[in-house]
């Protein structure tokens, strides 16, 4: 049996469907993503923790669950928005439908809502805070004004891990991943070219990370404003010094950058999808990448030691960084994307590169 389901969003519009999922109220910052696949793939992003998604491609769950293609052990989202789901998935890997999925983790998903309308709503006016209800609110302003007044402070501490991890795969190049709340695809690409990866946690120092005696330094991806992270810009700032090849994906990318001087700024809506188009004004070479960030570097504060490698082919805004004082380089797009373009996964092969590898790189 149906039931209904109630979106309202900050500015007071109220929007009406169906309960999917844990029937459960959230309230959370409201976020789309234009994806067309790897929807198992955002609901275990830990870069979305906290967030209310809307999934803008009509019907979502179509291949079930498939635990074999989750980026970390759970869904970390708050809730979850999409036209309709799928009740009888069909995939030779699927282990369950998505509905239950939800279910399972207490995530709330409102179905049968014009997800069209919703999107271009929140292109226009921008990224807002939202809630998912089970009952249509009695006092709409008294709940819109608790909505503006929300906080929304994910934290990378929630969904780095919890204790140092070390590989049992062996490898050449010794890689230390800084855990942000990193994709799980990312070890895997480091893994393909023949790294031994340890993992630390977000709250890592650099006298720690320098006593793994690492060959590289990957920084990875993450929730919430770069800016708020003042301890590890900190202790990454020290770091750098050591001229460890790095490597930032995302968040990764934004910390690297606040930890040489530059600053970062919040984007209206982001960009959050797996058909972003990034240049490279080095070669003016264009690919398609996968995106989820809701702030970008601010390319006019770049220092004197960072060159502006990549650009979002829709806005301009910075997608790459290369540093010339030291052996790194970071990118705001997903290299390792999983249900998503593989056009940039050369990078990896850079990283490699800069440990001492002979691999032809661009």
């Amino acid at each position: 049996m149906s039931r209904k389901g109630y979106l309202l969003l900050a500015d007071g519009q109220l929007f009406e469907g169906e309960m999917r999922g844990a029937e459960k109220n959230v309230m959370a910052e409201l976020v789309f993503t234009t994806a067309m696949v790897g929807y198992l793939e955002t609901l275990t992003d830990p870069s979305y923790e906290g967030e209310i998604v809307i999934q803008t491609f009509p019907t979502i769950g179509n291949y079930g669950v498939i635990p074999e293609d989750f980026e970390s052990s759970k869904p970390w989202l708050s809730g979850y928005i999409a036209r309709e789901i799928c009740d009888a998935p069909s995939n030779f890997r699927c282990s369950g439908k998505l509905d239950d999925f939800l279910k399972e983790h207490d995530i709330p998903c409102l179905t049968g809502v014009d997800t069209r309308a919703l999107t271009r709503k929140i292109r226009s006016a921008g990224v807002m805070n939202a809630a998912i209800l089970t009952e249509k609110p009695a006092d709409i302003p008294a709940m819109v004004k608790k909505l503006q007044q929300l906080p929304f402070h994910p934290s990378v501490q929630d969904v780095s891990c919890k204790e140092t991890m070390e590989d049992e795969v062996e490898g050449t190049y010794h890689v230390v991943l800084w855990d942000f709340g990193a994709k799980a695809n990312i070890r895997r690409e480091l893994e393909k070219r023949g790294c031994h990866v340890t993992t630390v946690n977000a709250d890592a120092t650099c006298e720690e990370i320098l006593a793994l005696k690492p060959d590289g330094i990957m920084l990875s991806n993450g929730p919430g404003d770069p800016a708020d992270n003042v301890g590890i810009i900190e202790q990454l700032r020290e770091l750098c010094t050591h001229r460890i090849p790095t490597f930032g994906i995302c968040l990764g990318h934004q910390l690297l950058a606040l930890s040489q001087g530059a600053t970062t700024s919040k984007l209206k809506y982001g960009h959050r999808g797996a058909n972003q188009p990034a240049k490279d004004v080095k070669t003016g070479l264009s690919y398609m990448t996968s995106q989820n960030h809701g702030y970008a570097v601010d390319s006019a504060t770049l220092p004197a030691n960072a060159s502006l490698r990549f650009v979002n082919g829709n806005d301009g805004t910075c997608e790459g960084v290369d540093y010339t004082d030291m052996p790194a380089f970071s990118v705001q797009f997903h290299p390792e994307a999983a249900g998503g373009p593989l056009d940039t996964r050369f990078l990896f092969d850079r990283f490699i590169a800069l440990m001492g590898g002979n691999k032809v790189c661009r």
